[in-house]
């Protein structure tokens, strides 16, 4: 029989106190990152498993949380939502804590699931994606006094509550850095209706990197729907102009696959950019806007156990920086 691992077993394995490994897996937020992930993989490694009916009855904590699992759009930005997902359940149970997944459709139809699994289980609290302009789904929670964090910011107030959210204006500035660097000016943007919290931030950095080097930004941009198609109608529509741009920028990986499409009919040389650094992505060949997806996951965990803890202080938000993942296409 093998010898069971205990609390002590990991700390040695890890060259740590036992107290720091009892912190890593009850308050990881207050333990320097470093030695964080050396517990952690050193837990893994071990595969310790802690007393969860003795530790629930310690901290009155059911060591539940709950998260959305969006509706499946095209396929391919839908699998940035997956990497997060399976990012969060990793990470939340070398932390201690299980994950429950659940679907909604839109707002409001989450908001009374929310009140359903409230009614149903012992949950500890909510991690919620896709935050926008006036969000209701934060308010609820708020008024009600759940713990929750956002993968996400809160548009409206940034200090509305605790969240990690990937900066996409400076991704969408590298891309547009990275094709001025290459000589071009007329740079496009084809990206969401204006009014998108994510789909603004995005566009911002477009923008302004073209302010930067003295270029108007006016006329160079279209808004649809997010879709390969409808990537596709934007930019066909936006190098038939009159002074096409002679590269693209967009705010998905599924508008820059469209076009990419366009752009090979109309003009080969024309590269395109795209963000989320999909499997797709890496597999046409398009360079894209990477974001640090299992970071994101990982530090909503951190965020929602110091919340747990209580409130002795309000944990800072967490901006993480994105990056350019360089191929063929530009």
């Amino acid at each position: 029989m093998a010898a069971k691992v205990t609390i002590a077993t990991v700390a040695r394995h890890a060259q740590v106190s036992r107290q720091t490994v009892s912190n890593v897996i009850n308050a990881p937020h207050i333990v320097r990152e470093e030695t964080r992930r050396r517990v952690q993989d050193a837990i893994v490694a071990l595969g310790y498993r802690a007393n969860q009916a003795a530790r629930q009855m310690r901290t009155g904590r059911s060591r539940l949380i709950a998260v959305r699992i969006e509706p499946t759009r095209d396929g391919i930005n839908g699998s940035v939502l997956d990497r997060f997902l399976h990012g969060l359940t990793e990470t939340a149970e070398v932390a201690g804590y299980r994950t429950m997944l659940y679907t909604a459709a839109d707002a409001d139809r989450e908001i009374a699931t929310y009140d359903d699994l409230l009614g149903a289980y012992d949950l500890d609290g909510f991690v919620l994606t896709g935050t926008d302009h006036g969000d209701p789904r934060t308010a609820w929670l708020a008024d009600r006094g759940v713990p929750f964090v956002t993968f996400g910011r809160p548009w409206d107030d940034l200090d509305a509550h605790c969240w990690v959210d990937v900066d996409g204006a400076a991704g969408t500035a590298q891309a547009t850095r990275h094709l001025v660097s290459a000589g071009h000016r007329r740079i496009g943007w084809i990206g969401w209706p204006a009014g998108s919290g994510v789909g603004d931030d995005r566009r911002a950095g477009w923008r302004e990197t073209l302010r930067e080097v003295a270029v108007d930004p006016t006329g160079l941009d279209r808004e649809t729907v997010d879709g390969i198609a409808e990537g596709e109608r934007a930019a066909r529509d936006l190098l038939a102009a009159g002074a096409p741009p002679t590269a693209l920028v967009c705010a998905s990986d599924s508008l820059a696959l469209g076009a990419l499409q366009a752009a090979r009919a109309a003009d080969p040389a024309v590269p395109v950019i795209g963000f989320d650094d999909t499997p797709v992505a890496a597999v046409v060949g398009l360079t894209s806007v990477s974001q640090p997806l299992g970071e994101a996951a990982a530090r909503c965990v951190d965020l929602l156990t110091a919340v747990l803890d209580g409130p002795r202080s309000t944990p800072a938000p967490v901006l993480l920086q994105p990056s350019l993942v360089r191929r063929h296409t530009a």
